[in-house]
């Protein structure tokens, strides 16, 4: 399915969710990668309508989003919860545009598309209008392991997640600033975005824990969004997600099994050259991927590459990524299905 407009002509691109962290950055990746839109237009909610950024060195206001706010768009770029979606990202197809969606509304939908770019992008032509984007720990996590995947199977993953307040949002980004000073100033501080206190802690991530698997749904995420992503429902995967007092880029560890014996240097060769990824592998200097680094980055970054001891049979390895939440993660995938289309 295809928007309105005409063939070779530029999109009138929309933004639903401007005034949010990813919002911001999705404004910022279109102006940076040059995106050829004919005109950009940005929405939120009521209460932050009016407000203004700047697009190619233009004054560009936020309005409200309306039933009617898509006539004219051909993409809109949702980015405002899984509520506003299922709401407003129907309306939007109706209306002719296509969805780039952010939530989590539509990604398990069989009619609709979860796509990193990486890894399928010829996935976006079977969309009907909407197309997800997946969640941010499972592209950060099986970006780099894709090009091995092709080479040597998957078997199975084990996957621990050190997850930034950014995954959270711009309020649960402020509430680490706000509590570490207070904190550090030995003045009291009460949490309301995240439910315990995040200056110098961690702690499971915090979303709806399955009282019959014990898993909670960030887990569940990384699970079946890497089963539709890569096709293969067959590759065992466990996966534990933390929340770490860090502003912005997730860490992730990672263990996977692969159907044949493989070797620490050629999980090097290998994603040294994949696309959306940069080797920091450096044990002279004890240099590995840290969120510091991707912070503001647009490759995910991938080292520490390992043998796992554990496995006598050489199918495993063990290796660290760190990648930008806010890029990656969200935005600049979002971006990226855009060029797409």
């Amino acid at each position: 399915m295809q928007s309105g407009r005409s063939a070779g002509s530029a999109p009138v691109v929309a933004i639903v969710g401007a005034t949010g962290a990813v919002g911001v950055e999705l404004i910022r990746c279109l102006e940076e990668r040059r995106f050829p839109l004919a005109e950009l237009r940005l929405f939120a909610s009521a209460r932050s309508a009016g407000r203004t950024f700047s697009y190619r060195g233009e004054p560009l206001a936020v309005r409200e989003l309306k039933e009617d706010s898509f006539r004219g768009v051909d993409i809109a770029l949702f980015s405002a919860g899984g509520g506003t979606s299922k709401r407003f990202a129907p309306l939007a197809v109706q209306q002719g545009a296509v969805v780039v969606d952010n939530s989590s509304a539509f990604r398990m939908d069989p009619a609709v598309p979860l796509v990193v770019p990486e890894i399928n992008p010829e996935a976006v032509r079977g969309h009907h209008g909407i197309i997800a984007n997946p969640n941010c720990s499972t592209i950060i996590a099986i970006t780099p392991l894709w090009p091995v995947h092709r080479i040597n199977r998957l078997r199975r993953m084990i996957v621990a997640t050190y997850q930034a307040a950014s995954g959270a949002g711009a309020a649960a980004m402020e509430e680490l600033r706000e509590s570490t000073r207070a904190y550090l100033e030995g003045k009291p501080y009460e949490n309301r975005v995240l439910p315990h206190s995040y200056a110098f802690n961690l702690f499971s991530h915090n979303s709806k824990i399955d009282p019959e698997t014990g898993y909670n749904e960030e887990e569940i995420k990384v699970i079946r969004e890497t089963h539709k992503i890569y096709g293969d429902d067959s590759i065992r995967i466990a996966a534990t997600c933390v929340r770490v007092p860090v502003l912005r880029a997730h860490s992730i560890a990672i263990n996977f099994e692969c159907e044949r014996p493989i070797t620490p240097e050629q999980v090097r060769d290998i994603v040294g050259t994949a696309p959306g990824v940069k080797l920091v592998d450096d044990p002279q200097r004890n240099y590995f991927p840290m969120p510091k680094d991707a912070s503001g980055q647009d490759p995910i970054l991938v080292g520490r590459i390992r043998r796992d001891l554990s496995d006598p049979s050489g199918h495993s390895i063990a290796l660290f990524v760190a990648g930008d939440q806010l890029l990656k993660g969200a935005a600049l995938n979002a971006v990226q299905i855009a060029e797409l289309l």
